[in-house]
């Protein structure tokens, strides 16, 4: 079996356990929980490739300014789940904010900044308050926090290169079907296929 097949065949493997880790932080200092808890979760992901995605497609200044408003809110977010503030149905929300993510994009929606914002922030405070919740005792919450907003940024950046795309006829295709991926990922968590 050449390299290349054995990488192949281990590598659904390797992904589903970093998916099965996603929502456990084990590493003492707290820095590459944060980074990788969105990067490992696909709920996670979706969204937030989704906000650099749809900021992207807006354009200027949607670009840089919905991938500020959700880590931001997230914070808030992130803040009442440590304080045990209850916030109803966060896992639902999670997986709400892809579904519907996803079908403003494939649906080549044109919000109002204001508007986008405020859909974005809705959403980051659901995506806050299950980090803040899982935050681990023993890790440093600190460098928690910093590598949860770096792991997050690298997400959305993620999704503004693709968002790029849309300068080309193709390219419009490819982010509008990106959209129905980041809904359909969704709708799985939200009706729990996934």
């Amino acid at each position: 079996m050449s390299t290349f097949s054995k990488f192949a065949a281990a590598l659904p493997l390797i992904l589903l356990a970093g998916a099965a880790q996603a929502h456990t932080d084990s590493d003492v200092g707290g820095f590459i929980s944060g980074f990788t808890h969105p990067i490992l979760g696909w709920d996670h992901v979706i969204a937030m490739v989704a906000v650099g995605l749809w900021g992207a497609f807006l354009g200027k200044p949607a670009i840089w300014i919905l991938p500020v408003v959700f880590p931001l809110v997230m914070a808030f977010g992130g803040a009442l789940g440590v304080l045990g503030v209850p916030i109803p149905a966060v896992e639902a929300g999670i997986a709400l904010s892809g579904v519907v993510l996803g079908l403003l994009i494939v649906f080549a929606v044109r919000a109002p900044l204001w508007v986008a914002a405020v859909i974005v922030g809705v959403f980051a405070i659901f995506h806050g308050h299950a980090h803040g919740t899982e935050l681990p005792e023993a890790a440093n919450p600190f460098a928690y926090g910093i590598g949860f907003v770096i792991g997050t940024g690298a997400l959305h950046l993620a999704g503004i290169a693709l968002g790029l795309l849309v300068g080309s006829a193709a390219g419009r295709v490819v982010v509008r079907a990106a959209g129905g991926v980041i809904a359909a990922v969704g709708a799985a968590f939200l009706f729990g296929v996934a």
